[in-house]
């Protein structure tokens, strides 16, 4: 039963990391019984979810599975701050959505810029209202572990005019360079100047060790533009790679999932109890990854921050595309 859960508990953890998100569901199964309930939970919520656009009416769909995977701007293992603040900022929000139609997943990357109305948590853990501001913020607001996540699971459905996100996973950054080293690091094309941030990162192919990884996915100053939208160019190659690495890995060995599990599971939050991944496993196991997709917006510079303001035309389209059916 031990080594049951720790292969469930990784492969949901895998995923959180910026965009290997993708992986989390790659093991995972909805099982009859949580579909049911998931189901019905929908069901209550129809009608006030329903949305109209341009004189349709659109209602939110029964057969997708939405996971939000949180990237934490934190080193370290994951620990309460003890207060109702804490310093661990959004670097990547991604929603992961499994389509049980054509048995497929897509994955919604969110600036960690993007300004919206951020729910802003006071003391004693209650709300206390919102704040305009980047999404990054929201998991400021808590203790750091499953409140700063909820928080951030409420902005983002206001956010998507509120959209039911079904589980969460959040990882703390220093996993990435432990996963990445498990699968024996990962080729990427570099087309940016490292210099600046790590000398041993030219350009060219290169075969990133788990430092290196770090760096490459989520530093952004003094690289090219400096944009988020730059770095999340690199989360989407890097990902794809990653995938590559680790399902190589998974088939040479039956053993590497539990061997790694260990190693992560210190810097992981999430809602997804032992059951419900159990539950999920294998379900998902023959998706296929349909399309990464981000936003477009416009970057403004505000002072020493940047703010990023989503194209509401586009980001609707993508809304409609993804989690809504005409009615």
């Amino acid at each position: 039963m031990a080594k049951n859960n720790s292969k469930t508990k990784f492969v949901t953890l895998v995923l959180i990391f910026v965009l290997i998100a993708v992986i989390v569901f790659s093991a995972f199964k909805l099982n009859e019984a949580i579909a049911t309930n998931k189901e019905e939970q929908n069901a209550s919520t129809t009608t006030t979810k329903t949305i109209t656009v341009d004189g349709v009416d659109y209602f939110p769909r029964q057969d997708i599975t939405v996971l939000m995977l949180m990237g934490i701007d934190e080193r370290g293992p994951v620990v309460s701050s003890e207060s109702y603040t804490n310093t661990g900022e959004n670097d990547m929000v991604a929603l992961a959505v499994f389509d049980e139609v054509d048995k497929s997943y897509s994955v919604l990357v969110l600036n960690r810029d993007t300004m919206m109305d951020v729910h802003v948590l006071g003391i004693g853990g209650q709300n206390a209202g919102t704040i305009f501001a980047q999404l990054a913020l929201a998991h400021t607001y808590g203790t750091g572990l499953e409140d700063s996540c909820e928080n951030t699971v409420r902005t983002v459905s206001d956010f998507l005019s509120g959209l039911t996100i079904d589980y969460y996973l959040s990882m703390n950054m220093d996993a990435i360079s432990i996963l990445n080293d498990a699968v024996g690091g990962v080729t990427v094309n570099v087309v940016d100047d490292f210099s600046q941030v790590d000398s041993t990162i030219p350009k060219g192919e290169v075969t990133l060790s788990g430092e290196q990884a770090l760096a490459y996915v989520q530093t952004r100053k003094d690289i090219s533009d400096q944009m988020n939208i730059s770095r999340m160019d690199r989360h989407k190659e890097y990902m794809e790679n990653f995938v590559s690495a680790f399902n190589a890995k998974v088939k040479e060995s039956d053993t590497f999932i539990f061997e790694t599990y260990e190693d992560i599971a210190p810097y992981i939050v999430s809602d997804c109890s032992v059951n419900s991944m159990n539950a999920m496993l294998n379900r998902y196991a023959d998706y296929t990854l349909r399309e990464v997709v981000t936003p477009k917006g416009e970057n403004v510079l505000s002072g020493n921050y940047m703010e990023f303001y989503v194209d509401e035309a586009e980001l609707q389209k993508l809304m409609l595309d993804m989690f809504y059916v005409e009615k």
